[in-house]
């Protein structure tokens, strides 16, 4: 009578002082770097070196003599220095707005705004009475070529930094993961290691598979079946605790199961699936977990029901996550896609193999 007792108020089984379930936990914020974030002393140096040795080289033209040459270049750096920073500093000051637009506007906008600067530059020269005729038309387009170029620069600069962010999410998810979820799993042990404790043996191994997996030092792409049993694991753990409310169908293809993804990439949208499917629904929901291969491409599909009025909307940053973790693994090759339709809300992955 005792443990039937515990068992049947686990539900309400208060959490430790500042602990919450896995479901109730906040997701994992998204941290990276501005693209456009020029206002560093480093990258400003860069890039005025990098136009400095445009117009050291451009100088060589037409120069004959060492004398010739200094005049052409510093000519050239008359125009050329004054509009860099121009571009530097407009940039850094639209930074955050930047960094909003769609990728094809981000570089028409840097390029709009160097051919804008190199105006600025050529405009100095002409005042000064050092060109005549202005070469407007030139000093526009090399403004908007050096513009690309810083572009691509700072871009790369980006990606080169994603790495480490992106292992140091990895291990803040895991720590918060760990004291939370391992509470409420020992709890719902407890409650059973009495009356049915064939199911708390069985819970107790879910466990350990599970915290085996999340605490291995895995930086490396590892493989879809791994995920899948990971997956597996922890909705058994799930299942426990809302019983016949969560209702899992898998529909797996055993040719898919050798594509690689970022380790602990899959968990994080079934958990999601349980948080805003299963969770808030009196009724429960249908999780639905799929592979299948198709030629050299990988789908992976994770769907729960998300019944009228109960669903509750998140703010998107796990699969954020899980997107830009897809794409530092597989470039343009992996497709990471999401939608809510007619109460079901989808999450698609296609990765190659």
């Amino acid at each position: 009578m005792k443990d039937s007792r515990i068992l049947s108020s686990f539900q309400e089984l208060p959490h430790a002082e500042g602990a919450r379930p896995l479901a109730q936990m906040p997701e994992l914020v998204r941290v990276r770097d501005l693209v456009f974030d020029t206002c560093k002393a480093g990258v400003v140096l860069r890039a005025v070196l990098f136009v400095q040795a445009i117009a050291a080289v451009a100088g060589l033209f037409g120069a004959t003599t060492v004398w010739g040459w200094l005049t052409q270049m510093a000519l050239f750096t008359g125009a050329a220095l004054p509009a860099t920073l121009v571009w530097l500093l407009t940039v850094c000051a639209l930074k955050k707005p930047l960094d909003g637009l769609p990728i094809p506007a981000q570089w028409t906008a840097g390029m709009a705004l160097g051919a804008l600067a190199a105006l600025y530059g050529c405009g100095l020269l002409v005042w000064m009475g050092l060109a005549d005729p202005a070469p407007w038309l030139g000093s526009a387009a090399s403004g908007a070529l050096v513009a690309a170029v810083l572009v691509a620069a700072l871009v790369w600069r980006t990606k080169a930094r994603a790495p480490a962010g992106a292992t140091a999410q990895l291990a803040e998810l895991q720590a918060r993961i760990r004291p939370h979820f391992l509470f409420n799993t020992l709890n719902t042990a407890i409650a059973l290691v009495r009356e049915e404790p064939a199911k708390a043996e069985n819970l107790l191994e879910d466990l350990s598979e599970l915290f085996r997996h999340a605490l291995a030092d895995t930086k490396e792409a590892v493989p879809l079946r791994q995920e899948l049993e990971l997956a597996e694991h922890y909705l058994a753990i799930e299942q426990l605790r809302f019983g016949e409310r969560l209702k899992v169908e898998w529909s797996l293809d055993e040719a898919a199961s050798k594509a690689r993804l970022p380790p602990l990439i899959l968990q994080p949208l079934v958990e999601n699936a349980v948080k805003h499917g299963v969770e808030p629904s009196p009724g429960g929901a249908m999780v639905r977990i799929s592979t299948q291969r198709r030629g050299s491409v990988v789908v992976i599909k994770v769907t729960n029901t998300v019944p009228a009025g109960s669903g509750r909307r998140g703010h998107g940053l796990a699969l954020d996550n899980v997107r830009q973790r897809l794409t530092l693994l597989h470039d343009v090759q992996g497709r990471f896609q999401s939608a809510l339709v007619n109460g079901v809300f989808q999450v698609r992955l296609e990765i190659p193999i």
